[in-house]
């Protein structure tokens, strides 16, 4: 087989790189070693930033999302009984983030995908990669129980943590940093509406919680736990009873309902640099892991594949490489940003040390002064607001580019 970029792996960043690489006149093919029933139920991130929802409605990916869809102006911060609001509508310009499940943008992007005519692979897994640092990459996958080649100009290793583009660079040509957190995170989807239209969140003394939503039907949960815990310490009454000790307070009521899904996060950071090795890039997860406690993951991986699809256009239109040999710079300025950002809020929310209250109150003072301090609190909504995106199909505001319309 033969394309001009391979793409391995079928989640929202190798879909959304071989979507804005169709409207460029781009060829791919996208390996997936999961089904597609698979890919389609992970249940993964909820929220988009506003230009990520921005451009998915410019490029024609966006009107379910929009119809289902749920906007949010602000989040609620809670401790020692104090409510805070953050509104990024009022302090970051009038942006808007969205709620709308991961797997949602996942199966708009594969009906879009297969709609235009795109070859996406399924249960196609990807062993090994040639020529990575050359001008004539290729990946060897398996598919139908045959072994096969796919020779391409360019490959995009949207693979996640685990997959083998970042395996394939030679370890004297990356530098990897990692830090891994004392505790974990407990997840939960239930049937039950949410109890708040914002997101709320709650550094409480016996450990962090928050509320938040898939649907105006479906809640989604988590609480810090220790990071030796496993699921079974956890039955469903003993996290219900945990929520509302953290998040409950007078006049307002965590709804209950079935909880249908439950799963533990290890809570990491993590970013490889460079995030590129010859015509062979990373995106998301390959290259950067963050902790979910500000959404950035899949809106970092959204912005990896913005930068990456507009210089592999630039490649093809005017046989320039300048753009595509900036890529590692250009998408490391955001990553590291969200990884102050995530790192800072991680540190600010959670319980580190439970015999130290000086941590504790260190905490309490950070909390108090960004949820008060007008400039502080501005800063900290443009966080979650997220960065403009990079990209030719968005002006500077976010707003449409009539030359790509």
């Amino acid at each position: 087989m033969k394309t001009q970029v391979g793409i391995i792996g079928a989640g929202p960043a190798g879909l959304m790189l071989s979507h804005l690489l169709h409207l460029h006149g781009i060829d791919s093919v996208i390996l997936e070693s999961r089904s597609r029933q698979y890919v389609e139920g992970r249940v993964r991130a909820g929220v988009l930033d506003s230009d990520v929802s921005r451009l998915f409605q410019v490029t024609g990916i966006g009107d379910r999302m929009m119809r289902e869809g749920i906007e949010q102006e602000q989040m609620e911060i809670r401790f020692e009984g104090k409510q805070r609001f953050i509104n990024w509508f009022q302090l970051a310009g009038g942006r808007k983030n969205m709620i709308y499940g991961q797997q949602e943008v996942v199966r708009d992007l594969i009906e879009r995908r297969l709609r235009d005519d795109g070859r996406i692979l399924f249960d196609a897994e990807a062993h090994s990669i040639d020529g990575a640092g050359t001008d004539r990459p290729s990946i060897r996958f398996r598919c139908n129980g045959e072994d096969a080649t796919l020779a391409c100009d360019f490959i995009a290793a949207c693979d996640g943590f685990h997959g083998i583009g970042r395996q394939a660079i030679p370890p004297d040509r990356i530098r990897l940093y990692e830090h891994k957190y004392p505790f974990a995170w407990l997840g939960i989807v239930a049937c039950a509406q949410p109890s708040s239209p914002w997101l709320v969140t709650a550094a409480h003394d016996r450990g962090y919680a928050m509320q938040s939503m898939r649907s105006l039907q479906v809640s989604r949960n988590y609480i810090q736990i220790a990071l030796e815990d496993t699921l079974e310490d956890w039955p469903d009454a003993r996290i219900w009873d945990e929520l509302h000790q953290r998040l409950d307070i007078p006049g307002w009521t965590l709804r209950e309902g079935e909880i249908v899904e439950k799963a533990k996060f290890d809570l990491r950071s993590f970013v490889c640099e460079p995030m590129q090795y010859g015509r062979m890039f990373l995106a998301g997860d390959a290259a950067h892991v963050v902790p979910p406690t500000g959404g950035r993951g899949l809106n970092q991986a959204i912005a990896d594949v913005c930068v990456l699809a507009d210089g592999i256009r630039d490649f093809y239109r005017d046989a320039s490489e300048e753009e595509l040999n900036r890529y590692s710079s250009i998408c490391l300025e955001r990553v590291w940003h969200a990884q102050q950002f995530t790192w800072r809020q991680t540190s600010m929310l959670q319980r580190h040390d439970f015999g130290n209250e000086y941590i504790r109150k260190q905490q309490l003072a950070q909390l108090e002064y960004f949820t008060s301090n007008k400039a502080a609190a501005t800063s900290l909504a443009e966080c979650y607001a997220g960065s403009r995106l990079r990209t030719s199909f968005l002006n500077q505001d976010g707003t449409e580019d009539p030359r790509i319309a």
